[in-house]
């Protein structure tokens, strides 16, 4: 039974993260430029999609790979070996590229595979650990993903093996994506739920209150009607409007408490949506990015909670909150 000392566990891991690093260091080494370079064209130029395979644990590195060219604008899917045999063949299409995963290059499942890709016309790049393999020869471009050893103490868990081919396809995908000249907003087209997808996509308009939850108030309204207007809305301000519908100031719970406050209590039946709004507030537009709307709130000397939302003519569509855009998760 293997065992080491517990007070060599850090050394060990340390040793093994090193093993597999100089792994990625020598696939740079042993790769084949023209190969590289025949690959990226390749699947830069593929009209259908990109079809990964493999078995086992380079099933689960294809499937990754896969996952990587999807979202970095590369259509690609995974596809079983063993179920590609049962009828899900019919996926791979004569405009799609194959790039097949096997360490030894000598999968029994992958081989009995290849045959119906190369019927089918479908380029195959080969990634393997062994380049004189079945495999590497039956396909029309190959990716040297060789290792000297394992990171398992037996030598025989596929471990480094797996990283130098993830690595290789992580590579191959990014170069890819840097070819097509993806940009970030094509990115977080691909990833909405993400933080970077919101903040490229998410709009003021998606999180505006308009229509009959955009509150507003006429600028001749009395103190106690502004009271009502902004408690009836629940969102602690309320829009000051022309009869038109254009924007004429914001009155928020701190203008009107303020205003109150200010006001001796004799004079208070002579106060006034006009005389408690702010003037010429800053506004936003509905197809602002709710991320720039959050910039205008909050890089200021002194910050503000709410946004009325206008349209180029400046009329009042809406309503928006900071905490809208927090709740957002943006």
């Amino acid at each position: 039974m293997l065992s080491i000392a517990k007070q060599n566990y850090v050394a060990q891991v340390l040793d093994l993260l090193k093993l597999e690093a100089e792994a990625i260091n020598q696939a740079v080494e042993r790769l084949d430029p023209q190969q590289v370079d025949r690959a990226i064209e390749l699947l830069v130029n593929c009209r259908g999609k990109v079809v990964l395979t493999g078995m086992g644990k380079s099933g689960i590195v294809a499937r990754k790979i896969a996952a990587t060219m999807t979202s970095t604008g590369t259509l690609a899917s995974y596809l079983h070996p063993a179920d590609a045999l049962h009828g899900d063949l019919g996926i791979v299409g004569a405009t799609d590229v194959a790039i097949a995963l096997s360490n030894s290059g000598e999968t029994e499942e992958l081989i009995s595979m290849l045959p119906c890709l190369i019927h089918r016309r479908v380029p195959i790049i080969a990634i393997v650990g062994n380049v004189k393999s079945t495999i590497a020869r039956k396909a029309d471009l190959v990716l040297n993903a060789a290792v000297a050893k394992e990171a398992c103490p037996l030598n025989l868990a596929p471990t480094t093996s797996t990283t130098v081919a993830l690595a290789i396809g992580d590579a191959i995908a990014m170069t890819v994506m840097q070819v097509k000249g993806l940009t970030p907003e094509d990115f977080a087209l691909n990833h909405p739920a993400g933080r970077l997808g919101k903040r490229l996509t998410l709009r003021v308009q998606d999180l505006m209150h308009g229509g009959e939850d955009n509150p507003t108030i006429s600028p001749h309204a009395s103190w106690l009607e502004v009271v009502s207007a902004i408690s009836k809305g629940g969102l602690g301000a309320v829009n000051v409007i022309e009869t038109d519908g254009h924007l004429l100031g914001v009155i928020t719970d701190g203008d009107l408490r303020r205003a109150i406050q200010e006001t001796a209590p004799t004079n208070l039946n002579q106060l006034t949506a006009s005389s408690i709004m702010t003037r010429k507030p800053i506004v936003v537009t509905p197809d602002c990015l709710a991320y720039e709307a959050l910039q205008l709130m909050e890089n200021r000397p002194s910050q503000i909670a709410v946004l009325p939302v206008v349209d180029r003519e400046r009329v009042c569509v809406g309503l928006l909150r900071l905490h809208d855009i927090v709740r957002s998760g943006l």
